[in-house]
């Protein structure tokens, strides 16, 4: 009797580790089972943005909407059906609908009953009907969770000056991360007023360089004069720096610093002298 109850202990000890086993490979795979990719590329001055992705579910057809940067327009829709091994491509010609420059948003969405399965969105800019150099991609490929991959379009632009003491010579020194397009550098007054204007084409890896030379009716004023860098109407791609300007040449930078000490040199002698003053004084 007890050899029985054994056995049929033993019995249901191997049904519950199969059923486990059995869970576990089913939520192995079905954790392996889950998320969409999606990359979108284009040469400069092309008018093809062509998207490429791959999905773990192809039931479904995967639908595309493409937005113009100020996000009043939507300027294609396109739906496609995954291959067998769930990968799927489209190409979206830049047409007369897309008369905004700047970065163009496409969402690729995949969904279920009109649920939404998956969702991603890229960017890709457009400047006066052509494409910039792209190469953008998204995931959420067995997680699940959206990991933006390789992208090239957060950068924005930077700049700096650099003179010396004394010098009637302004370099600007910047970096950008966009080298398609040239960048306008403007120097206003104290007072607003522009006093000069320059335009410069970045290198190959992004950096710019641009003299200034100070002095003249223009720079009369005194004080600190500013060096704005645009590139396009995007904030990220506008940067300022200051120069501080006196009788037309670069005020020393460290000019108050100096002050500083030298008021502190005097205090000090001051202290020193009363001292000494205090310490000769006979005493009774």
């Amino acid at each position: 009797m007890n050899f029985k109850r054994s056995t049929t202990s033993m019995a249901i000890a191997l049904m519950a580790l199969s059923l486990i086993s059995v869970t576990a490979i089913q939520q192995d795979a079905f954790a392996q089972s889950l998320g969409m990719s999606i990359t979108a590329t284009a040469d400069r001055n092309s008018d093809t943005i062509t998207v490429t992705g791959k999905t773990v579910s192809d039931v479904t057809d995967v639908t595309f909407r493409v937005t113009s940067p100020s996000g009043n327009n939507v300027v294609a829709v396109w739906q496609v059906t995954p291959d067998d091994n769930g990968e799927f491509m489209v190409n979206f010609i830049v047409g007369p609908t897309w008369t905004e420059n700047g970065f163009y948003e496409i969402e690729v969405m995949q969904a279920v009953h009109a649920n939404s399965l998956y969702t991603l969105h890229v960017l890709v800019e457009v400047n006066d009907g052509m494409t910039e150099k792209t190469s953008v991609t998204e995931s959420n490929l067995d997680t699940g969770i959206i990991v933006p991959n390789v992208t090239t379009r957060d950068a924005g632009i930077e700049i700096y000056a650099e003179s010396e003491i004394g010098s009637d010579m302004i370099t600007i020194i910047g970096m950008t991360d966009r080298v398609s397009q040239d960048i306008t550098l403007t120097v206003t007054a104290p007072n607003g007023n522009v006093v000069s204007i320059a335009q410069v084409s970045p290198m190959l890896d992004g950096e710019l360089t641009s003299v200034f030379t100070t002095g003249g009716p223009l720079w009369k004023q005194d004080g600190f004069y500013t060096v704005t860098a645009r590139q396009y109407d995007d904030p990220k791609y506008t940067a300022s720096t200051e120069v501080d300007i006196k009788d037309g040449v670069v005020v020393p930078e460290f000019g108050t610093i100096a002050a500083m000490i030298l008021a502190v040199a005097i205090i000090s002698i001051i202290a020193i002298s009363a001292k000494s003053r205090l310490s000769i004084i006979p005493r009774y």
